[in-house]
């Protein structure tokens, strides 16, 4: 397992431009070769380069594990055709459409933001194949962008609470660890792409930060 800092499209914020499981990453189609050569070495998947509803920050909009993935429902029909060639997926509604930010998914479980209706939060559990649970991290209801979880551990903004962590562990199933990324940022998952094999971290990422984000995710 590694850690490797990583930038994307002249960017720290590689979560925004990347969603990766422990079989397969869908990464910005104006990814360059360095950022793909990342992935493949350090977390050892395959990625399909696409945009999501003509947009790069598909980090943002598509959220998934191994076994389905949560995408915006505003994708166009031939991004649609792509990504589901590789997995099951789910639609989202216009409301609740950016599923990086509102969904915190391993295999074990996932955590969505409260204002994804029961209806939604039940398709979202069948795509995925777990248990959802609709919460707050840290009192914000975009989880998927102040936390990053893989099937080892979790990481989770210096602002979340005791009660926070708690919930991560029981829905995750994994421990979780307090930190920021990018040089103080609290929006932790879009600083971080991971999986059980490894993380790439935004290249502004502090010494500190590392240590803390290979603690929580276990690397």
């Amino acid at each position: 397992m590694a850690m490797r800092l990583s930038r994307v499209a002249g960017t720290p914020n590689i979560g925004v431009e990347a969603a990766v499981s422990e079989n397969l990453a869908i990464v910005s189609s104006e990814a360059d070769e360095a950022f793909i050569k990342d992935i493949s070495e350090v977390l050892g998947v395959r990625s399909v380069p696409t945009t999501v509803s003509g947009s790069h920050v598909v980090g943002s909009l598509v959220a998934m594990n191994s076994h389905g993935a949560a995408v915006s429902g505003l994708i166009e029909s031939a991004e649609a055709d792509l990504i589901g060639k590789e997995l099951p997926m789910v639609l989202l509604p216009d409301y609740c459409n950016a599923a990086g930010n509102n969904i915190l998914a391993n295999d074990n479980g996932a955590v969505l933001s409260p204002e994804i209706d029961a209806k939604t939060a039940d398709r979202i559990s069948e795509a995925l194949g777990i248990e959802c649970v609709r919460s707050m991290i840290a009192g914000c209801v975009s989880v998927g962008s102040v936390a990053c979880c893989t099937n080892s551990g979790c990481v989770v903004t210096t602002e979340a609470t005791d009660d926070d962590l708690q919930l991560l562990r029981e829905v995750l199933k994994v421990d979780v660890v307090r930190t920021t990324v990018n040089h103080g940022s609290r929006y932790v998952g879009s600083g971080i792409i991971a999986n059980s094999r490894g993380a790439l971290v935004g290249d502004a990422t502090t010494p500190i930060e590392m240590g803390r984000i290979e603690d929580g995710l276990a690397l």
